[in-house]
């Protein structure tokens, strides 16, 4: 009877402690608004431009305006299926992590464009698509990422390897939007530019 008791007992810990580290019905909300606004982020910085403002490169070792555009369309799709899919067979969440450090550092650290970082080689623009191809591919797969927000219950259950530590598929999802909108900074600075094209 104790030894039932004892797992009885270490059943019901185990699962406030999953539990406390479910994704929030407000977790879920800011991610959701995160999502929306930096896709809206991206669609205006990118509005109206004409072939040369997109292919115009400040400097001949920085990104054009298309180039950005691709790298964070494909970073989508990469973050998606590496990170946020991927966490969730990944190591079961510690009852005592502290995923809201991990969170805060997410979304202080990624947009920050004071720090810059190469590249890895599967998101290096390779001119693959057209601006609006490359617009309809990242409309697409931000909807996907909204869909697996809203749709996939246990966020926090999980986690996989990242630069940050472990992360579970709701800290993948928001990185993505960070993601997204560091290198929206990106192509304001590229609009910026003196010598950017009137039209």
């Amino acid at each position: 009877m104790n030894k039932a008791m004892m797992v009885l007992c270490a059943v019901l810990c185990f699962g406030s402690a999953a539990f406390g580290q479910s994704a929030t019905a407000e977790d879920k909300a800011n991610a959701l608004k995160l999502l929306e606004d930096t896709r809206q982020g991206v669609l205006d910085a990118t509005k109206g431009l004409s072939d040369a403002q997109w292919k115009f490169k400040p400097a001949p070792d920085r990104w054009s305006v298309a180039e950005v555009l691709e790298h964070i369309t494909l970073a989508e799709d990469f973050l998606y299926e590496n990170g946020a899919q991927k966490a969730l067979t990944g190591t079961a969440s510690a009852p005592d992590r502290d995923y809201k450090k991990t969170d805060a550092a997410i979304l202080t650290m990624v947009p920050d464009r004071s720090t810059k970082r190469q590249a890895p080689g599967p998101l290096v623009p390779t001119d693959r698509w057209t601006p609006a191809e490359m617009l309809e591919h990242f409309q697409k797969s931000r909807a996907r990422t909204i869909e697996f927000l809203k749709d996939t219950p246990d966020l926090r259950g999980h986690t996989t390897d990242s630069p940050l530590g472990q992360m579970d598929s709701y800290e993948w999802i928001i990185f993505i939007a960070a993601h997204s909108e560091r290198h929206t900074k990106q192509i304001l600075e590229v609009k910026a530019d003196p010598n950017f094209p009137k039209n």
